[in-house]
């Protein structure tokens, strides 16, 4: 699949570990009903981390699903998966963690070239030696809000992708003067609900790493204006670094981006059920998307 065509949004969707029974039946649907779907989208990979992991980063992971069942689930429909392992705060007796490798090693096998989300660089270092065949993203965890960083980061050889603080998301006059190579490598988060202000994201990364290796700390407290509703997609589309499906085709197609990031790992199947809908769903056959997926009731949506 060629990445360079920026006719077509490559979304990167959460929950491969988490919601596999929503992508259970989902995916068959992007095959078999490709008129349900916008033209100009495609699924670029399905990232998430399994219940713990201690690599794991960006939020505690819950996922229960059998690593041999998605693994089968992602090769069956041709879409890359990519494990989240954004932990900042490993150390190198971390790295020999049996779960963790053997999932690398996983997933490094078949005919799909497969990711690792990654914020620590003595991880990236040993993933590259000992996974050569697993490309590398650079995690939103490292909270890269100067354009600078971004810059910088972007001319890493190692990294294939680098998802951006979502502040920078509207720093239209920098993005736009970026070359051709460097746009494909950039992946934006679209829906991000935190305060656009918040000056705390990286000590709020940092408690969940903390506790995905098992130490005995407190939660994070956020301390953002309007905090206390948690997640809402409406919320999200208010914010100033929303970037919505008009968004993608008007203004970042056509600059040459294509690689756009969904998050909600750590919220409910049907919510995501509902940015899969706004994202790659046209309006007319959105109700058929509803009604093929809450009307199994074999799925645990709420």
């Amino acid at each position: 699949m060629d990445k360079s065509q920026t006719t077509t949004a490559y979304y990167h969707l959460p929950g491969l570990f988490e919601f596999y029974e929503l992508y259970r039946r989902f995916l068959p649907l992007y095959r078999e009903h490709r008129e349900y779907f916008y033209d100009c989208c495609e699924i670029g990979s399905i990232y998430g981390a399994p219940a713990d992991c201690i690599w794991g980063g960006g939020r505690v992971g819950f996922g229960d699903g059998s690593p041999e069942e998605i693994y089968g689930l992602m090769n069956e429909y041709e879409i890359p998966a990519r494990l989240t392992f954004s932990n900042s705060l490993l150390k190198e007796e971390h790295l020999a963690d049996s779960g963790c490798n053997r999932l690398c090693e996983m997933f490094e096998e078949g005919s799909m070239r497969n990711g690792v989300i990654v914020h620590s660089d003595l991880l990236a270092d040993y993933i590259r030696t000992k996974y050569p065949n697993l490309y590398l993203v650079s995690s939103t965890t490292k909270v890269l809000t100067e354009f600078g960083q971004l810059k910088a980061e972007l001319n890493r050889e190692e990294f294939v992708y680098v998802v951006p603080d979502f502040r920078l998301n509207k720093a239209f006059d920098k993005l736009s003067a970026l070359s051709a190579d460097e746009k494909k490598k950039v992946e934006f988060l679209c829906n991000e609900c935190c305060y656009i202000g918040c000056s705390d994201r990286k000590k709020c990364y940092e408690n969940v790493s903390r506790k995905n290796l098992g130490e005995d700390c407190q939660d994070f407290r956020c301390a953002a204006p309007d905090n206390a509703g948690g997640y809402r997609f409406s919320k999200a589309m208010k914010s100033p670094a929303f970037i919505g499906i008009d968004d993608i085709t008007e203004t970042y197609l056509p600059m040459g981006f294509n690689n756009f990031k969904i998050e909600g790992r750590s919220l409910g199947s049907a919510v995501v059920l509902e940015f899969l809908l706004y994202y790659m769903i046209k309006p007319e056959y959105q109700i058929n998307v509803r009604e093929e997926i809450y009307l199994d009731n074999m799925l645990d949506l709420f």
